[in-house]
């Protein structure tokens, strides 16, 4: 059997690194050892991001509802209680858009949140 050197298959294996590690400062970007490096870290931070910006989402949600609830003289755990109570099924993304751009329905909402903790 003949004997096959992996200088292709090496090559096109740097090349596939050294295209994710563009744009890169320095070596980083230029010779393969540090690129791969910084390129590993790279996704491995992409990755806990995606999972990240889900809980930094909620949080930026539960602040902005509880702003808007507190306006209307109840607080956060209240609010989401009463709307519970009442059988009001709108998720977090929904009641924090509702708080910006929709004040008067927010308004109406809490209202009935408290009449029905009353």
């Amino acid at each position: 059997m003949a004997r096959v050197k992996g200088g292709l298959g090496a090559k096109k294996r740097h090349n596939r690194t050294l295209k994710l590690a563009k744009g890169y400062r320095g070596a980083r970007s230029k010779q393969y050892r540090v690129a791969k490096q910084s390129v590993m870290r790279a996704l491995a931070t992409s990755y806990a991001g995606r999972k990240q910006r889900k809980r930094q989402f909620r949080q930026l949600w539960i602040a902005r509802i509880n702003a808007a609830a507190r306006m209307n003289g109840l607080s956060y755990s209240k609010f989401m209680y009463g709307l519970k109570l009442a059988n009001i099924d709108l998720n977090r993304k929904v009641l924090a858009e509702m708080a910006i751009s929709d004040a008067e329905g927010f308004a109406s909402l809490a209202q009935i949140a408290k009449d029905k903790i009353a």
